[in-house]
């Protein structure tokens, strides 16, 4: 029995300390086994910082594409904020341009410090966007023109009288112009059929 025991479990010549009975111990690892583990765990570990660094720099992505987001708002409103106030104060100084439209059709504004004074206003106004629109013969536009008469049967309107001038600042409609409005006569159609029927005759 003793033999036989010896025999499955022998004796570490280096130790003096007999194996486990039944073979149920492991070897233990030489350098080339311990160097193969280290180098697994360090590969598992490098993997693992790359994941990290992915995850890491994929929310940095989204915090700069917010933040830049973010910005370009904030941008867009301010700039629709500066044509608010722009816009506003211009409106403000559109009655003024009447009364300067009314000297000047009553002959004030022939000479002197108020044509002048005027000129500049035009001038300044109109280089911060400001423009005018209605004038007698154009085509009648509802988005841009307030009709207070009309005459004709309204095929072709076209504005017949201006009462008062409307107003743009950039695209916006400050003031709608107040206009009669008529058909519009002595225009031969565009596909040429009248002058077609005189030729006939």
């Amino acid at each position: 029995m003793t033999s036989d025991n010896s025999e499955n479990n022998p004796v570490d010549p280096e130790t003096g300390a007999q194996g486990e009975a039944g073979g149920g111990g492991r070897p233990p690892l030489d350098s080339e086994d311990t160097g193969v583990v280290q180098e697994a765990e360090a590969i598992v570990e490098e993997a693992t910082l790359a994941d990290q660094l992915a995850e890491r720099t994929a929310d940095l992505q989204s915090l700069q594409a917010q933040f830049m987001n973010y910005k370009r708002r904030v941008d867009r409103d301010k700039q629709v904020d500066i044509a608010n106030a722009k816009a506003s104060v211009v409106g403000v100084l559109v009655p003024i341009l009447d009364d300067l439209d009314r000297a000047r059709a009553h002959g004030d504004l022939e000479e002197g410090p108020l044509r002048a004074l005027a000129d500049k206003l035009n001038t300044t106004l109109t280089g911060l966007g400001l423009s005018e629109f209605g004038a007698v013969g154009d085509a009648f536009d509802p988005e841009l023109h307030e009709a207070v008469q009309h005459e004709g049967e309204g095929a072709d309107p076209v504005l017949s009288v201006v009462m008062r001038k409307g107003y743009k600042f950039g695209d916006r409609v400050l003031r709608h112009a107040m206009v009669g409005v008529a058909d519009r006569v002595g225009e031969q159609p565009a596909d040429g059929s009248a002058g077609a029927e005189e030729e006939s005759k």
